[in-house]
């Protein structure tokens, strides 16, 4: 049950109301993770500003969702891993692409390490190491995207978190559950995902 609840669009005045019909012009919906954020209009618009944000950079709509997918299923956000699975679909993933995004890996050497490194920031709280900085890199990285894995992954702590605190309603076909201790690609004794 929803322990915050979302602010009716259609009840929403002054900068909520500007914020979720920006909202529902741009994705033609207002998902109930936005319109519960709109209980804080900062926390609302923060989100929205870094998300615009991190689109015009480097990463790929794919890569992003990608570790939107590998963070949420770390943080076990339910809402996250459907909303970010139906999004992943719309940017051109495949269901084995998603899949595999969950469990931070790819057959892309490049997105591989993209998302290994977004789990293991995860993982250790952004106190990586130094030789897994250098596997980034050496698969391709620059230092620009490494940060914005940093950003991203830290935007999706966001979400994970706020929609743990709200038990935001899912409003996306809900993703099925998976085994993800079976293959994490953080290779730890003591991960989220174990």
């Amino acid at each position: 049950m929803t322990r915050i609840s979302p602010i009716d669009p259609a009840k929403a005045t002054g900068p909520a109301k500007a914020l979720l019909n920006g909202v529902q012009s741009k994705l033609g919906m207002i998902p109930n993770m936005m319109s519960t954020m709109a209980n804080s209009t900062a926390v609302l618009d923060a989100y929205l500003k870094f998300s615009s944000a991190l689109a015009a950079g480097a990463l790929s709509a794919k890569d992003r969702e990608q570790i939107a997918l590998a963070v949420g299923q770390a943080n076990q956000c339910d809402y996250c891993l459907s909303a970010h699975t139906a999004i992943g679909k719309m940017v051109g993933l495949t269901t084995d692409q998603i899949h595999d995004a969950r469990l931070a890996k790819s057959a892309d050497a490049k997105s591989d390490a993209i998302l290994k490194l977004a789990a293991r920031l995860v993982e250790k709280r952004g106190l990586v190491s130094d030789d897994e900085v250098a596997e980034a890199k050496a698969a391709g990285l620059t230092d620009g995207e490494i940060a914005e894995v940093v950003a991203n992954t830290a935007l999706n702590l966001l979400t994970n978190y706020f929609n743990h605190v709200a038990e935001t309603d899912i409003d996306f076909p809900v993703a099925e559950p998976i085994d993800a201790a079976a293959s994490c690609g953080c290779q730890s004794d003591t991960c989220s995902a174990a």
